[in-house]
C-alpha cells in the first residue's frame, strides 16, 4: 500500500536548513497496523503529513497504492486523499458549528455521495462508534472521549483504505484513551490499514509493528 524510497523532507530559510526526514525507507502493507514512536521533534508528524498526502517530500520517492505521488500537484493529492485516507488528530478537529451527525457526514459530501447513501453510512458508523445517541449534539456538548469517537467516525465513514492517527489519545485520560484504542483495533480487524503516532508504549502494543524515529531517521522498524 505504501512504500517510500530515500524520502527526505527539508525545510529551508535564508539562514537555516532543517532536515526533518532523512533517507526514510518504509513499507506498509494493506491491512497492517503500524505505530510510529520517537521523541518530540524527531519527524513523526512530518512523516504523517507526507504519508497522508498533505505535504510533498523534498527528495525521494513515495508510492501510494502503486502510484508514484511524490511530486503530484495539490489537486491530484486531494483527489487521492479524499477517497482513500481518513485522519484522526489529537485535537479532534471537529467543527463547532456543526452537529456530530453533520461533522461525520462532511467527508461524504466532498465525495459526492447521495443523500440516501450518506444517511445510511453515517448512521452505521455512529452506531459502530457507540455515539449515535449524541448525533444531534454539538462537539462542545460532548466529553473528550466522545469527541474523539466522533472524530474516528468521521475518519472512517467513507471506508478509507488507510487511517492515519496522530496522537489520537493525547488529550484523553487513560480510560477514554483505552476506549479509542479498542475502536481502532476493531477497525483494523475489519481490514483497515492504520498508521498511528503515539508516545505510549502501551498503546503501541495494539499495533503489529513499531517504527522508531530519531532525528529524522528510522532507527528500528
Amino acid at each position: 500500500m505504501i512504500q517510500t524510497k530515500n524520502l527526505q523532507k527539508i525545510y529551508r530559510t535564508e539562514e537555516v536548513e532543517t532536515v526533518a526526514l532523512d533517507e526514510i525507507n518504509l513499507e506498509i502493507k494493506e491491512g497492517e497496523f503500524v505505530a510510529i514512536m520517537g521523541p518530540s521533534g524527531c519527524g513523526k508528524s512530518t512523516l504523517m503529513n507526507v504519508l497522508g498526502l498533505l505535504d510533498n517530500p523534498t527528495n525521494g520517492q513515495y508510492y501510494f497504492l502503486d502510484q508514484e505521488v511524490a511530486h503530484y500537484s495539490e489537486r491530484q493529492l486531494a483527489n487521492l486523499r479524499k477517497s482513500n485516507i481518513g485522519f484522526v488528530f489529537q485535537s479532534f478537529n471537529l467543527i463547532d458549528e456543526l452537529t456530530i451527525y453533520e461533522n461525520v457526514e462532511l467527508p461524504l459530501l466532498y465525495q459526492g455521495v447521495s443523500s440516501s447513501e450518506r444517511k445510511t453510512m453515517v448512521s452505521e458508523v455512529l452506531e459502530k462508534m457507540e455515539i449515535a445517541h449524541r448525533k444531534k449534539h454539538f462537539p462542545q456538548q460532548l466529553s473528550g472521549g466522545e469527541q474523539q469517537r466522533a472524530a474516528v467516525a468521521r475518519a472512517v465513514v467513507g471506508k478509507p483504505k488507510l487511517i492515519l492517527a496522530d496522537e489520537p489519545t493525547g488529550n484523553l485520560d487513560s480510560a477514554r484513551g483505552e476506549d479509542v484504542m479498542k475502536q481502532l483495533a476493531m477497525l483494523h480487524s475489519e481490514g483497515a490499514a492504520i498508521v498511528m503516532v503515539t508516545h505510549s508504549a502501551a498503546y503501541a502494543e495494539y499495533s503489529q509493528r513499531i517504527v522508531h524515529l530519531f532525528d529524522g531517521h528510522i532507527v528500528t522498524s
